[in-house]
């Protein structure tokens, strides 16, 4: 077979593939004939030749894909005017501190958010197959830890976490608004009240919800608070919800 033909037949094995194609998939189409050092000078092939296109070929965690480009997607979505599943900043805001912070345990993420995480978001992650359990700490009570997974990557259109945008700060809900990975659009339910902070905790919020305040949680500073919420101005005063437990009847 010829350089010419193995491009014909890599270019349809992609474009009908339902999933990434690893480049092992790939050496099988030509019964391991094909090195995996003129795979790769075919598929660069393949990214020129569709350069310029509505559709490019990219290379993600768990293989290589062919996929619309962002600009295309508002054309796109009026075929499928159905929206996507949005989460809340609660959930955004878990999924950033295991991304940039893997492996951590919940109790890592409730040091860090400063609110305890409920497991209705833990599950909720790993249904959707961004999140999984990878071992368990050496600690009492042995807790479980937590990392992305390549169905992470891929769904961000991302090869790798390095891709990830950079953080001055800590890590917050606001890196998955659209234009900060890869022109995705955003994953945040935009119109969710910020309940899961400590600034607007409602005082009949339940102890076993989301918003609950970590028992050993520190006061945020203004700083921690502005990068937790873009919304409040540095040096702004913030209240703190008091979680002081009630006074005993006399």
């Amino acid at each position: 077979m010829n350089t010419h033909e193995a491009k014909r037949v890599l270019e349809t094995a992609l474009i009908c593939a339902q999933q990434p194609l690893p480049l092992r998939d790939m050496r099988s189409l030509f019964d391991d004939q094909v090195g995996p050092d003129t795979l790769r000078s075919l598929l660069d092939e393949l990214v020129r030749d569709w350069d310029g296109r509505g559709v490019e070929l990219v290379a993600l965690a768990s293989g290589w894909r062919f996929q619309s480009r962002p600009e295309m997607r508002v054309y796109l979505d009026r075929l499928h005017p159905e929206k996507p599943p949005r989460y809340s900043r609660a959930a955004m805001e878990t999924l950033a501190i295991i991304a940039y912070r893997q492996p951590v345990t919940r109790g890592d993420i409730e040091d860090i958010r400063g609110v305890t995480v409920s497991s209705q978001i833990v599950k909720q992650l790993e249904d959707r197959g961004w999140i999984e359990a990878i071992g368990y700490r050496e600690a009492p009570g042995r807790p479980a830890l937590y990392a992305t997974t390549r169905q992470f990557l891929d769904d961000l259109g991302l090869h790798s976490l390095d891709q990830l945008p950079v953080l001055d700060g800590p890590p917050t809900a606001a890196v998955f608004d659209p234009g900060s990975a890869s022109g995705q659009p955003s994953l945040l339910d935009d119109g969710a009240p910020q309940a899961a902070l400590p600034l607007e905790l409602p005082p009949d919020l339940p102890l076993d919800a989301d918003a609950a305040p970590a028992a050993d949680a520190a006061p945020l500073s203004p700083q921690d608070a502005h990068d937790a919420m873009p919304g409040v101005p540095p040096g702004a005063t913030v209240p703190q919800a008091d979680v002081s437990p009630p006074a005993a009847p006399a």
